[in-house]
């Protein structure tokens, strides 16, 4: 038990995507909601400690029933930093210029 009182206990991790305002709700769901904040803010992209961070943060996001909507709102408010929806910075770019691409080729 005194174990249990020593460790931190967080309903919402401050800065992780559960922990801003959500009239639709869905961070709620979300499984990052109580995970420590810095899983999901590697220190680059670069380097072995970063990328088994960033895998680490993935592997809670993919378990996640709210990834698509995690994802989407990474991508709809361009968030520059972090894991979201179990994508890296360079992945939403990625994502981000294929839908350009797409869009371009539809109009």
């Amino acid at each position: 038990m005194a174990a249990e009182a020593a460790r931190p206990r967080l309903a919402v991790a401050p800065g992780s995507p559960a922990s801003f305002d959500d009239p639709h709700g869905w961070r709620q769901e979300a499984l990052c909601r109580g995970v420590e904040t810095d899983l999901f803010f590697p220190a680059g992209e670069l380097g072995e400690e970063p990328v088994q961070q960033a895998e680490a943060a993935k592997a809670v996001c993919f378990r996640c029933p709210v990834r698509e909507a995690c994802l989407e709102y990474a991508l709809a408010t361009d968030q520059p930093f972090g894991v979201w929806g179990g994508t890296t910075e360079a992945e939403r770019r990625s994502i981000r210029r294929r839908r350009r691409r797409r869009a371009a080729v539809a109009s």
